[in-house]
């Protein structure tokens, strides 16, 4: 007997919930914001936006259906299956954050906030997840491939991710390493870290990192098969350089980093919490994962 679809709903908590964890009570919550001239209300209105958008997602999936839930936090430890279908509620980078995690499943984002968020990965709303669920399994949805960055370490060691990734101090204070681009140029640097970006992550973190640089590489689109990277503040000395700053990695291209100290760290997306940590002498490989992103558009 085939098995019927699953639908694995992945949401994060709401800044309410993190505020009260932290002060105790909503009121310890209330007078902290008031503190800091706010009130409680907008972060009412959005803990009741996201619980609303999720009561509406949950209460779309069909009724035959399997049904998985996942809190953010707990992505690393859950296991995906080949038939499922995973439905991000919440803003663009959690999509990002859930992109690593995934493999060929279709990955749905439902915006809880519409003009909160830009909306370039949650293009849904709760009232048409019904709908976009049925078209995912008759095959007629619309999938976007996305690009995904993909980190490697000497050790067989690797992620992967959606936006970017990060290559450098745990602090982001000065990392020694040696820097290795495609056609065989090489330079000793001294930097507060590399960033690797994909189309995706084009209109994030890379924008400020390309933002006023002559020497900025023309920034990938969101289905290109192609990747920029940045060297963030690079500092010369008689011995590290500052030549090699930023560029492009096309399809098959690595950027390769030997780690000149203690240690570096190397995630992605942002979380800090799920990383590699390579040490002296270790060598870190940046480039194009070998699968991308399935986005229901």
């Amino acid at each position: 007997m085939t098995l019927a679809p699953r639908a694995v709903v992945v949401h994060r908590r709401s800044a309410l919930d993190e505020l009260v964890d932290r002060h105790g009570t909503r009121g310890q919550a209330e007078f902290f914001l008031r503190t800091r001239g706010r009130g409680l209300a907008e972060v009412q209105a959005s803990h009741d936006a996201l619980a609303d958008a999720l009561a509406r997602t949950r209460a779309a999936v069909p009724a035959h259906w399997r049904r998985g839930d996942v809190d953010r936090d707990d992505l690393h430890r859950f296991a995906f299956e080949p038939q499922d279908v995973c439905v991000v509620v919440g803003p663009d980078g959690l999509v990002a954050n859930t992109a690593k995690y995934v493999g060929s499943q279709p990955v749905v984002g439902v915006d809880p906030e519409p003009g909160r968020n830009p909306g370039a990965l949650v293009r849904h709303r709760p009232t048409t997840v019904a709908r976009v669920l049925d078209a995912v399994v008759r095959g007629t949805a619309r999938v976007e491939p996305r690009a995904l960055v993909r980190a490697s370490l000497d050790d067989g060691t690797s992620l992967e991710a959606l936006n970017d990734v990060y290559v450098g101090h745990a602090g982001h204070q000065s990392a020694r390493y040696a820097l290795h681009v495609p056609g065989g140029a090489s330079e000793a640097q001294s930097s507060s870290g590399v960033v690797v970006t994909t189309g995706t992550g084009a209109t994030g973190w890379a924008v400020s990192l390309a933002r006023g640089r002559a020497d900025a590489p023309p920034l990938p689109g969101p289905g290109d098969s192609a990747l920029a990277w940045f060297v963030r503040e690079a500092w010369p000395s008689p011995s590290t350089g500052t030549t090699l700053t930023a560029g492009t990695l096309a399809a098959g291209a690595e950027l390769g980093l030997v780690v000149g100290s203690e240690s570096l760290v190397v995630f992605g997306d942002g979380l800090e919490a799920d990383r590699l940590t390579a040490t002296w002498g270790q060598t870190v490989r940046v480039g194009l994962a070998g699968r991308r992103l399935q986005l229901v558009v």
